[in-house]
């Protein structure tokens, strides 16, 4: 049966990597650090700036792609509200111009 065939060690889904390959892994980011991190993230004006920092700086990878991923979700979400401003702003200029006498 194919379901009862293990992977060899060092592999991961079934499939071997070529010799000599060692696959790097990155540390694990500690809850002391992430609280510091969490910490930055509540003072204003700075965390906008510790998210670029964090994203785009040397650091952990698991870190990096976290505030890679936030910085993207921030964007659409601030694109998302624009458009709803730009809505808005839309509708209350046209019925300002429609009630005049």
């Amino acid at each position: 049966m194919l379901n009862n065939i293990q992977p060899q060690q060092g592999q991961q889904g079934g499939f071997a990597p070529h010799p000599g390959y060692q696959q790097e892994v990155a540390p694990v980011i500690s809850m002391k650090e992430w609280l510091v991190t969490l910490l930055i993230m509540i003072i204003p004006i700075v965390n906008i700036i510790m998210m670029f920092v964090f994203a785009f700086g040397e650091g952990n990878p698991s870190k990096k792609n976290y505030f890679k991923a936030s910085l993207l979700f921030a964007a659409i979400i601030l694109a998302i509200y624009i458009v709803i401003m730009i809505l808005f702003a839309g509708a209350l200029f046209s019925a300002l111009s429609s009630s005049s006498y």
